[in-house]
């Protein structure tokens, strides 16, 4: 068994699409970055890559890369998976913590996960997502931007 742990922010801006786990969330801001922005997809990939020890997504998905413009994030989630199987790994379980003051994030969670299983290709019971507030603290509190905690066990 081997764990990994991701992190990952980015800024809340108008004129962008807010994606979170993959699912379009009607909000008048979105996240601002050079794929689609998913910060949650961005700290899962990072953690799975984290227990693979296959280093982070700005290594294999890198910003200057023009592939990577706009790209949905489940693409890069779905290579990421690739890659440990190539190793030989599975996913065991995956934990997702979101931290946003709006929009409320917990009537979207069903979908949030079986977007993340399908993009995996494991069964909703290994996704698990949570969503919190930072109670206005902080750069998420003052809805400057979202962050995303994940950590995710490999087999």
């Amino acid at each position: 068994m081997r764990i990994g742990m991701g992190f990952d922010v980015h800024r809340l801006v108008t004129d962008r699409e807010l994606w979170l786990c993959g699912v379009k969330l009607e909000h008048e801001k979105g996240l601002l970055g050079h794929s689609d922005a998913d910060v949650a997809i961005h700290a899962l990939c990072d953690a799975i890559l984290g227990a693979a020890c296959l280093r982070d997504i700005g290594f294999h998905f890198p910003d200057t890369d023009s592939r990577y413009k706009g790209i949905d994030s489940c693409k890069l989630l779905a290579e990421v998976m690739r890659l440990i199987r190539e190793k030989g790994y599975e996913l065991g379980n995956c934990d997702i913590t979101i931290c946003a003051e709006r929009p409320k994030i917990n009537p979207h969670i069903p979908d949030m996960q079986l977007r993340l299983a399908q993009c995996m290709g494991c069964d909703v019971s290994q996704v698990s997502i949570k969503a919190t507030t930072t109670e206005k603290l902080g750069f998420t509190g003052r809805e400057e931007g979202i962050a995303a905690y994940a950590v995710a066990l490999l087999l």
